[in-house]
Protein backbone atom coordinates (compact mmCIF):
# COMPACT_ATOMS: atom_id res chain seq x y z
CA UNK A 1 0.00 0.00 0.00
CA UNK A 2 1.34 3.28 -0.83
CA UNK A 3 1.79 6.53 1.39
CA UNK A 4 -1.12 7.82 -0.14
CA UNK A 5 -3.22 5.15 0.55
CA UNK A 6 -2.37 4.57 3.78
CA UNK A 7 -3.24 8.23 4.81
CA UNK A 8 -6.18 7.94 3.70
CA UNK A 9 -6.97 4.77 4.99
CA UNK A 10 -6.07 6.65 8.59
CA UNK A 11 -8.11 9.14 7.70
CA UNK A 12 -11.15 6.25 7.28
CA UNK A 13 -10.20 4.47 10.42
CA UNK A 14 -9.98 7.90 12.45
CA UNK A 15 -13.32 8.92 11.45
CA UNK A 16 -15.11 5.66 11.72
CA UNK A 17 -13.97 5.04 15.19
CA UNK A 18 -14.60 8.89 16.49
CA UNK A 19 -18.23 8.54 14.25
CA UNK A 20 -18.92 5.23 15.89
CA UNK A 21 -18.02 7.02 19.73
CA UNK A 22 -19.98 10.01 19.49
CA UNK A 23 -22.11 10.57 16.42
CA UNK A 24 -21.18 12.27 12.64
CA UNK A 25 -22.46 15.46 13.67
CA UNK A 26 -20.18 15.80 16.67
CA UNK A 27 -17.10 14.52 14.63
CA UNK A 28 -14.95 17.40 13.02
CA UNK A 29 -12.62 17.59 10.13
CA UNK A 30 -9.97 19.35 12.28
CA UNK A 31 -10.43 16.75 15.14
CA UNK A 32 -9.43 13.82 12.54
CA UNK A 33 -6.70 15.87 10.84
CA UNK A 34 -5.28 16.31 14.62
CA UNK A 35 -5.49 12.74 14.76
CA UNK A 36 -4.64 11.82 11.65
CA UNK A 37 -1.26 13.99 11.93
CA UNK A 38 -1.77 15.65 8.55
CA UNK A 39 -2.66 19.15 7.22
CA UNK A 40 -5.97 20.60 6.56
CA UNK A 41 -4.98 20.67 2.71
CA UNK A 42 -3.58 16.78 3.59
CA UNK A 43 -7.25 15.88 4.44
CA UNK A 44 -8.61 18.18 1.77
CA UNK A 45 -6.35 16.04 -1.04
CA UNK A 46 -8.75 12.70 -0.14
CA UNK A 47 -11.93 14.20 0.98
CA UNK A 48 -13.23 17.71 -0.34
CA UNK A 49 -16.08 17.40 2.04
CA UNK A 50 -17.95 15.10 4.91
CA UNK A 51 -20.29 13.67 2.60
CA UNK A 52 -17.66 12.37 0.70
CA UNK A 53 -15.61 11.51 3.67
CA UNK A 54 -19.16 9.62 4.53
CA UNK A 55 -19.58 7.83 1.24
CA UNK A 56 -15.65 6.38 1.83
CA UNK A 57 -16.54 5.14 5.20
CA UNK A 58 -19.61 3.52 4.36
CA UNK A 59 -18.38 1.79 1.34
CA UNK A 60 -15.34 0.77 3.50
CA UNK A 61 -17.76 -0.66 6.14
CA UNK A 62 -19.66 -2.32 3.83
CA UNK A 63 -16.57 -3.75 2.25
CA UNK A 64 -15.87 -5.01 5.85
CA UNK A 65 -18.90 -6.65 6.53
CA UNK A 66 -19.23 -8.81 3.28
CA UNK A 67 -15.66 -9.91 3.55
CA UNK A 68 -16.41 -10.99 7.20
CA UNK A 69 -19.96 -12.94 5.63
CA UNK A 70 -17.89 -14.42 2.74
CA UNK A 71 -15.69 -15.89 5.20
CA UNK A 72 -17.94 -17.09 7.72
CA UNK A 73 -20.61 -18.38 5.67
CA UNK A 74 -18.24 -19.40 2.83
CA UNK A 75 -16.32 -21.40 5.29
CA UNK A 76 -20.03 -23.32 6.78
CA UNK A 77 -20.71 -23.91 2.86
CA UNK A 78 -16.58 -25.95 2.68
CA UNK A 79 -18.19 -27.67 6.34
CA UNK A 80 -21.22 -29.02 5.11
CA UNK A 81 -23.18 -29.89 1.50
CA UNK A 82 -26.02 -29.25 3.46
CA UNK A 83 -27.82 -25.49 3.41
CA UNK A 84 -29.18 -26.11 6.63
CA UNK A 85 -25.88 -27.31 8.36
CA UNK A 86 -24.07 -25.08 6.25
CA UNK A 87 -26.30 -21.85 7.63
CA UNK A 88 -25.81 -22.98 11.51
CA UNK A 89 -22.24 -23.41 11.05
CA UNK A 90 -21.68 -20.15 9.95
CA UNK A 91 -23.91 -18.33 12.48
CA UNK A 92 -21.91 -20.37 14.84
CA UNK A 93 -18.83 -19.12 13.09
CA UNK A 94 -20.21 -15.61 13.41
CA UNK A 95 -21.12 -15.68 16.79
CA UNK A 96 -17.58 -17.10 18.07
CA UNK A 97 -16.24 -13.90 16.21
CA UNK A 98 -18.47 -11.08 18.00
CA UNK A 99 -17.48 -13.07 21.19
CA UNK A 100 -13.70 -12.45 20.53
CA UNK A 101 -14.14 -8.84 20.36
CA UNK A 102 -11.93 -7.63 23.79
CA UNK A 103 -14.72 -4.54 24.42
CA UNK A 104 -17.99 -5.82 22.12
CA UNK A 105 -18.49 -4.67 18.55
CA UNK A 106 -17.74 -0.95 18.05
CA UNK A 107 -20.97 -0.10 16.52
CA UNK A 108 -22.66 0.28 13.35
CA UNK A 109 -22.20 2.97 10.72
CA UNK A 110 -25.22 2.35 9.22
CA UNK A 111 -27.11 2.67 11.86
CA UNK A 112 -25.16 6.34 12.46
CA UNK A 113 -26.42 7.35 9.34
CA UNK A 114 -29.26 6.52 9.14
CA UNK A 115 -29.95 8.14 13.28
CA UNK A 116 -28.55 11.99 11.33
CA UNK A 117 -29.67 11.65 7.88
CA UNK A 118 -30.51 14.86 7.33
CA UNK A 119 -26.88 15.22 7.43
CA UNK A 120 -26.19 13.52 4.41
CA UNK A 121 -26.83 13.79 0.80
CA UNK A 122 -28.67 11.37 -1.01
CA UNK A 123 -25.88 9.11 -2.21
CA UNK A 124 -24.84 8.66 1.42
CA UNK A 125 -27.78 7.55 2.22
CA UNK A 126 -28.69 5.79 -0.87
CA UNK A 127 -25.63 3.06 0.16
CA UNK A 128 -26.94 2.80 3.63
CA UNK A 129 -30.19 1.42 2.19
CA UNK A 130 -28.45 -0.45 -0.35
CA UNK A 131 -26.08 -2.12 1.58
CA UNK A 132 -28.69 -3.62 4.10
CA UNK A 133 -30.74 -4.14 0.82
CA UNK A 134 -28.00 -6.31 -0.35
CA UNK A 135 -27.53 -8.24 3.07
CA UNK A 136 -31.06 -8.97 3.32
CA UNK A 137 -31.08 -10.39 -0.27
CA UNK A 138 -28.07 -12.72 0.84
CA UNK A 139 -29.60 -14.30 3.63
CA UNK A 140 -33.18 -14.37 1.82
CA UNK A 141 -30.87 -16.83 -0.80
CA UNK A 142 -29.56 -18.64 1.53
CA UNK A 143 -33.08 -19.33 3.32
CA UNK A 144 -34.27 -19.86 -0.34
CA UNK A 145 -31.97 -23.02 -0.89
CA UNK A 146 -32.31 -23.70 2.53
CA UNK A 147 -36.20 -24.10 2.13
CA UNK A 148 -36.03 -26.29 -0.67
CA UNK A 149 -34.31 -28.91 1.25
CA UNK A 150 -36.08 -28.45 4.20
CA UNK A 151 -39.48 -26.80 4.26
CA UNK A 152 -39.76 -24.55 7.01
CA UNK A 153 -42.73 -26.15 10.13
CA UNK A 154 -44.32 -22.70 10.04
CA UNK A 155 -45.88 -20.27 7.58
CA UNK A 156 -43.33 -17.74 7.38
CA UNK A 157 -42.00 -15.19 5.03
CA UNK A 158 -38.91 -15.45 4.38
CA UNK A 159 -37.98 -11.77 3.53
CA UNK A 160 -38.78 -11.58 7.14
CA UNK A 161 -37.05 -13.68 8.65
CA UNK A 162 -33.95 -12.73 6.18
CA UNK A 163 -34.54 -9.23 8.01
CA UNK A 164 -34.11 -10.41 11.55
CA UNK A 165 -30.21 -10.69 10.13
CA UNK A 166 -30.15 -7.60 10.16
CA UNK A 167 -32.23 -6.35 13.25
CA UNK A 168 -30.55 -8.59 15.32
CA UNK A 169 -27.47 -7.32 14.74
CA UNK A 170 -27.66 -4.10 15.32
CA UNK A 171 -30.15 -4.76 18.16
CA UNK A 172 -27.60 -6.86 19.56
CA UNK A 173 -25.45 -3.66 19.34
CA UNK A 174 -27.22 -1.31 20.79
CA UNK A 175 -27.89 -4.28 23.47
CA UNK A 176 -24.97 -4.29 24.17
CA UNK A 177 -23.67 -0.52 24.85
CA UNK A 178 -26.79 0.19 26.78
CA UNK A 179 -26.06 -2.90 29.14
CA UNK A 180 -22.86 -2.18 29.19
CA UNK A 181 -22.63 -6.37 28.14
CA UNK A 182 -20.13 -7.22 25.11
CA UNK A 183 -21.88 -10.88 25.16
CA UNK A 184 -25.19 -9.71 24.58
CA UNK A 185 -24.36 -9.80 20.81
CA UNK A 186 -23.41 -13.02 20.88
CA UNK A 187 -26.06 -14.30 22.50
CA UNK A 188 -28.56 -12.93 19.81
CA UNK A 189 -26.73 -14.27 16.75
CA UNK A 190 -26.95 -17.68 18.81
CA UNK A 191 -30.98 -17.17 19.89
CA UNK A 192 -31.23 -16.41 15.96
CA UNK A 193 -29.27 -19.51 14.95
CA UNK A 194 -31.88 -21.64 17.28
CA UNK A 195 -34.99 -19.77 15.82
CA UNK A 196 -33.65 -21.36 12.23
CA UNK A 197 -33.37 -24.65 13.38
CA UNK A 198 -36.41 -24.68 14.60
CA UNK A 199 -38.06 -23.62 11.66
CA UNK A 200 -36.25 -25.77 9.41
CA UNK A 201 -34.53 -28.91 11.43
CA UNK A 202 -36.46 -31.76 10.30
CA UNK A 203 -38.22 -33.61 13.20
CA UNK A 204 -37.00 -36.67 14.26
CA UNK A 205 -38.02 -40.07 13.26
CA UNK A 206 -40.66 -41.44 15.48
CA UNK A 207 -40.08 -45.04 17.16
CA UNK A 208 -42.73 -47.59 15.83
CA UNK A 209 -44.92 -48.53 19.10
CA UNK A 210 -43.80 -52.06 20.09
CA UNK A 211 -46.56 -54.67 19.88
CA UNK A 212 -48.60 -55.82 22.86
CA UNK A 213 -48.82 -59.59 22.84
CA UNK A 214 -52.00 -61.04 23.63
CA UNK A 215 -52.20 -62.48 26.94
Amino acid sequence: MGKGLETRERILAIAEASVLAKGFGATSIDEIIADAGITKSGFFYHFKDKNELARAMLLRYVRSNNHLFDDVFGRGTQLSDDPLQAFLIGLKLLAEVMADLPNGHPGCLIASVCYQERMFDREVRAIAANSVQGWNARFRATLDEIAKVHPPHEAVDLDTVADMMSCIVDGGIIMSKLMDDPRRLEKQVLAFRAFVKMLFAPAPASRPAHAVSAA
